[in-house]
């Protein structure tokens, strides 16, 4: 019998697309051609030429897809049984290796920074078929995890990864159900040993600033996943979710499906039918839940957390099943101070003003927020219109409305015109919310407030407490009793003293200014004949949108500078009297212009 010598194998750079196309044929054609499995294996890797990684990836991909159904699983294919089918068993069981060597390669792939848009696309898709189809029907969510693992700690942008994602996949529910399970377990590792290793890594002497920073691409990978997930909207029929699996054991996954924190939830019977739709958003928002409170327990860039703070309330809050699980990341954010307190407030008050939480300390905490830098940040329309809306309670105590109400009023010696228009409108509505809070517009010296000593020589410090203050006279003319370093608003005598710089904006060198000032001159506790004045039309204003009001304005008079003679100086004397602005000449001056003259001269 003649012994047939196998083909010389070729190196891997000889071979082109053409004869991978027909490796691939051979491979689908008859099972004689098996060895060709291996070798176009070799080429799905992130150092092979993309087309010829395309090439092998269709052919891998159609010899794999009509055989899973005959695949053991992993765990099972290390016991073989003992019998005839034992050899089937092992082929297969190879199989299922080759299988899963091929799942990891197009992995590394998807991760690899030198892989092209097209080629990643074309990756994503396979992997997704894989997860639908590979688990016997139902959703693959091992390898659905393993795909999100690979894009959030990939060393390249996620982005693109991401907004596939979200535009082919995240409509389906049991994707996005999937992916909060998944994004809870990888946040749950990074911040239990993740950041560890990176301490201890640096201690060993790895450079700390590379792996803080891969870290932080973690963290912003994983933040760029969750909020790209849109959330579940609320639905009566079931009709209406729309599936990635399309088999009844993937419907009532959602129901058998364990993680570790619904390990007390044994005693309930796993049922096979199909879960209502109140179940459906019922668990979706656990693991919605679960997902983002995970999530923000990690140590988060200062970029990253600006942006958790700017879309919390509106995007995270009314999708939590307990929205006042968030009140500790909160508060912690809103004692920081600065603008990582102002992004924070707009969530804080969702849950004050709509979930009941208490919060003792928010009012100072408020107030020690009114600095001048306030009126340049980024973020200072909503915050105005929040500052406007907590101070909107009729039972706000006299003193507080009195300490908000001076405090913005001294910082209109300091702020831009644009600023002080918002306050101007603030302490507006102050005063016509608060009428006891009145006699700070027009205070007369020595009128005592309350009942009190009217000794002349008690006069109260600063810092004393303000529930006597009512109870001391102003006694001496031109002291302002104000304390404006103090950051408790009961101590800062607000009560005791008067809003005289509204007085200094009516001659306001910028015209919309002390035009708007004038309004204060009004009796606002006269309420049926005055109204509130809209913040929010004043809160985003800036020097640009001043002049453009100021052009569009039709004016009736024009006012015309113009001379009969050329003016000799800056100001006439009339306009000042008892100064004059002629510089008189000493001797000393006449020596020293003679000295020049004749410097000049020589």
């Amino acid at each position: 019998m003649a012994c047939v010598e196998p083909p010389r194998k070729k190196k891997k750079g000889r071979y082109g697309v053409a004869e991978l196309k027909t490796l691939g044929n051979q491979l689908l054609s008859s099972a004689s051609h098996i060895n060709n499995l291996p070798l176009l294996l070799g080429f799905v890797s992130p150092s092979s030429p993309p087309h010829h990684v395309l090439e092998s990836l269709l052919s891998l991909h159609s010899f794999f897809l009509p055989l899973l159904p005959k695949l053991p699983s992993s765990a099972a294919s290390a016991a073989a049984p003992s019998g005839d089918d034992q050899s089937e068993f092992i082929y297969l069981a190879w199989l299922r290796s080759k299988f899963d060597e091929f799942l990891k390669s197009l992995v590394d792939v998807l991760a690899s920074p030198q892989s092209d848009e097209t080629l990643k696309e074309l990756v994503l898709d396979t992997l997704m078929e894989f997860v639908k189809v590979a688990n016997g029907g139902a959703f693959h969510s091992a390898l659905y995890h393993k795909l999100l693992h690979s894009i959030v700690h990939s060393t390249s942008s996620a982005t693109f990864l991401v907004d596939l994602l979200e535009l082919k996949y995240f409509k389906y529910i049991d994707v996005r159900y999937f992916t909060y399970i998944s994004l809870k377990k990888l946040a749950s590792t990074l911040e239990g040993k993740d950041v560890s290793d990176d301490k201890i890594a640096s201690g060993d002497g790895t450079n700390e600033s590379q792996l803080s920073s891969n870290v932080e691409s973690v963290i912003y990978n994983i933040y760029y996943t969750i909020s790209h997930v849109p959330p579940l909207q609320g639905s009566d029929n079931t009709s209406d979710f729309e599936m990635w699996s399309s088999s009844e054991s993937d419907r009532t996954q959602l129901s058998t499906d364990v993680d570790a924190d619904d390990k007390p939830l044994k005693s309930q019977k796993r049922s096979k039918n199909v879960l209502s739709a109140a179940k459906i958003a019922k668990k979706m928002k656990l693991k919605f839940t679960k997902a983002w409170i995970t999530y923000l327990r990690l140590p988060l860039p200062l970029d990253v957390y600006k942006e958790v703070l700017v879309n919390l309330h509106q995007t995270v809050i009314p999708h939590l099943s307990n929205p006042i699980m968030l009140c500790d990341f909160l508060t912690r954010s809103y004692d920081v101070g600065g603008v990582v307190s102002v992004m924070s407030l707009s969530s804080l008050f969702v849950l004050m003003t709509q979930y009941g939480l208490e919060y003792p300390n928010f009012y100072e905490k408020l107030y020690a927020l009114l600095v001048p830098s306030i009126f340049l940040a980024k973020h200072r329309a909503r915050f105005f219109q929040l500052l406007d809306s907590c101070l909107k309670s009729p039972l706000l105590p006299a003193y507080l409305a009195a300490s908000f109400a001076k405090k913005l009023s001294r910082l209109l010696l300091s702020v831009p015109p644009s600023g002080a228009l918002v306050i101007t409108a603030l302490i507006h509505n102050i005063l016509r919310r608060h009428p006891s809070i009145n006699c700070l517009v027009h205070r007369e010296d020595g009128v005592d407030e309350g009942k009190g000593d009217n000794s002349a020589d008690e006069v109260m410090t600063p810092n004393s407490d303000n529930a006597n203050a009512g109870a001391v006279p102003c006694q001496k003319s031109g002291i302002d009793h104000f304390n404006s370093s103090e950051t408790d608003p009961k101590k800062s005598a607000a009560m005791r003293s008067s809003l005289w710089e509204i007085d200094t904006i009516l001659h306001h060198y910028c015209p919309p200014v002390s035009r708007f000032a004038l309004s204060l001159g009004n009796d606002l506790t006269v309420r049926a004949k005055t109204s509130e004045v809209n913040v929010g039309d004043f809160s985003a204003g800036s020097y640009a949108t001043i002049l453009g009001a100021e052009i569009s304005r039709r004016v009736k008079q024009v006012p015309l500078a113009f001379f009969k003679a050329t003016p000799s100086s800056l100001f006439s004397e009339t306009d000042f009297a008892g100064w004059t602005f002629k510089c008189e000449e000493t001797p000393e001056m006449i020596n020293d212009n003679n000295e020049k003259s004749t410097k000049d001269l020589s």
